[in-house]
C-alpha cells in the first residue's frame, strides 16, 4: 500500500501519522495491497476554491474526496481468481484551518479531527456515503469502528 501525504496548508501537522492512518484504513477495509492513495492537506482559500467547483457549495469544507480508479478489492479467498493490480484510489483532501475549528467545538485536538476526516475521506473513495440517515449510521459506524482500532494500533 502507497500512501503520499503532501502539506501545502502551511499548518504543521504529523504527516507519517496521516498517511500511517490511511493505510490502517485501507488494510482493514480489505483494499488490495496494491493500491495507492494520495492525502492533501490545502489551505482554506484553495479548499473554498474546490468546494466551489467541485461540489458547487460556498464557503470551505473540511474534507473532499476524488476517487479515481475503479477498485480492485479482495474480500476473503475465492472472491476473484485474478491478481490484483495497481490501483490510484485516489485523493482525499484535508483543510487543517476548517479540522481545528471543528476540534475545537467539538472538543478534541486537531489532530483527532484531521485523522477522523482522513477516515471519512477514505471510506468516500470506497463508495461509503451520508445522504440519508441509515447510510450515514453505517459509515460513521465503520469510522467509528476503524479510528478505535487506529488507536489501538497506536498505542
Amino acid at each position: 500500500m502507497s500512501v503520499e501525504v503532501a502539506n501545502e496548508s502551511g499548518v504543521g501537522v504529523d504527516e507519517a501519522a496521516l498517511a500511517a492512518l490511511a493505510a490502517h484504513v485501507m488494510v482493514e477495509m480489505g483494499v488490495n495491497s496494491l493500491a495507492e492513495l494520495s492525502v492533501l492537506l490545502v489551505d482554506q482559500p484553495y479548499m473554498e476554491e474546490l468546494h466551489q467547483r467541485w461540489m458547487g457549495e460556498s464557503g470551505p469544507t473540511d474534507v473532499l474526496a476524488f476517487p479515481m480508479d475503479e477498485l480492485d478489492i479482495a474480500r476473503g479467498p475465492g472472491v476473484d481468481s485474478h491478481e490484483p493490480e495497481p490501483t490510484m484510489l485516489g485523493d482525499v483532501v484535508l483543510c487543517p484551518v476548517v479540522a481545528e475549528r471543528q476540534a475545537t467545538q467539538a472538543g478534541h485536538s486537531t489532530e483527532d479531527e484531521l485523522h477522523l476526516l482522513c477516515a471519512h475521506g477514505v471510506l468516500h473513495l470506497l463508495g461509503y456515503d451520508h445522504g440519508d440517515a441509515e447510510t450515514e449510521r453505517e459509515m460513521f459506524a465503520v469510522q467509528r469502528r476503524l479510528l478505535t482500532s487506529w488507536r489501538r494500533v497506536r498505542s
